[in-house]
């Protein structure tokens, strides 16, 4: 008996698409100078479409998209340092938010795991910068990338709760039976 592929081709589509969307945004936000000032600190909309992917179809679609984006960006932008800086703060942070919500949502929203995600996303991304330039003074940078990171979440949130509400359902379940949950997460 032939047992169903875990990714149809509808969903290898989306997920594709997601994939080139959040390479693309990342590309984008790239040319932007940094919020507030703070060299680093970014708007992460480009994290909205691994969040969107573990929401609809689950953690290894989620990690699958972050690592398509921070490869593909570092190859992109001939940035290998950043490579290190994607995948740790991406990585702990959809690590965080896959815990969340397999375990919290729906007593926490959306919002709270996207915000959470963002400021741990952040406080990462410090903590490896203070250890690859061996510079302890710059914990001080936290409480900054703390606010921009709860700031962020709140956008990536919204914007894709937006997303959810404006996409019809077809498309991002196409091979869905209305009795199943989506994004294998219950």
């Amino acid at each position: 008996m032939l047992s169903r592929p875990r990714f149809s081709s509808g969903r290898l589509a989306v997920l594709g698409v997601l994939a080139a969307l959040s390479l693309a945004v990342h590309t984008l936000e790239s040319v932007f100078p940094p919020l507030f000032g703070i060299p680093g600190a970014k708007l992460g909309l480009a994290n909205l479409f691994s969040m969107l992917a573990l929401v609809l179809y689950g953690p290894l679609d989620a990690a699958l998209i972050l690592l398509a984006r921070t490869l593909l960006g570092a190859v992109i932008a001939g940035n290998a340092s950043s490579l290190l800086f994607s995948l740790s703060g991406g990585g702990v942070s959809l690590l965080l938010a896959i815990v969340l919500v397999r375990f919290l949502v729906p007593r926490v929203s959306y919002l709270a795991v996207n915000v959470a995600a963002a400021v741990v996303h952040n406080a990462v991304q410090v903590v490896v910068y203070v250890l690859e330039t061996s510079t302890p003074a710059n914990f001080v940078l936290l409480p900054y990338f703390a606010l921009v990171g709860v700031l962020s979440g709140a956008a990536v949130a919204a914007v894709g709760l937006l997303l959810l509400e404006r996409i019809p359902e077809r498309i991002l379940y196409p091979n869905h039976k209305r009795s199943d949950p989506p994004g294998g997460v219950t």
